[in-house]
């Protein structure tokens, strides 16, 4: 049975903290849904009714782009391990970039990773629990390299330009953040 909250409580955040992934969904108001799973500890509870996480160079900029146009954003943490659990953040969002005033304040909650690309606010309405009990048992193994390491071997520069050719506009055409600056 689903049950609905106004703010994280204790036991969802040390919830929130045991979790090794997570997925962030946005939507435009016409166009695909984007569901992306996410990890490397890039998630930071900041209130009872705040969270941020930490976005990293990917092959789309998604998320951007469908906060511009509305903000909507649903963050889902599961339990593949322990007790059986599903929570859903239903909150709205804006993004931070490096360029933004308020940056400063954000990184340094997060560890430094190459690729960084920016810092999703949220401001949760609502937050859902249920029971999950259908979910697989899954052993966390460790965090990838991958993303890194080639962040790393092409470079800020090289970033900067994967950027300029992948991320400014979504799949659906729409403008992200990244082509505002």
């Amino acid at each position: 049975m689903a049950k609905f909250y106004k703010e994280l409580s204790t036991r969802i955040k040390r919830f929130i903290t045991e979790q090794k992934m997570f997925f962030v969904a946005t939507a435009p108001t016409k166009g695909r849904i984007n569901l992306s799973p996410k990890g490397m500890d890039t998630f930071r509870i900041l209130s009872d009714t705040k969270v941020a996480w930490l976005s990293v160079t990917g092959s789309g900029n998604e998320t951007s782009a469908h906060i511009l146009e509305n903000n909507r954003i649903t963050i889902m943490f599961c339990a593949f391990q322990g007790a059986p659990n599903i929570l859903r953040l239903y909150g709205t969002a804006m993004e931070i970039q490096e360029e933004d005033t308020d940056w400063e304040s954000y990184i340094e909650l997060f560890p430094k990773l190459p690729g960084t690309r920016q810092i999703f606010i949220v401001d949760l309405d609502t937050i859902q629990t249920s029971c999950g009990m259908s979910l697989p048992f899954y052993e966390y193994q460790g965090e990838r390299t991958e993303l890194n390491e080639w962040a790393e071997g092409i470079g800020k520069d090289g970033i900067a330009a994967y950027w300029e050719e992948k991320n400014q506009v979504s799949i659906d055409g729409l403008k992200t953040k990244q082509n505002q600056q």
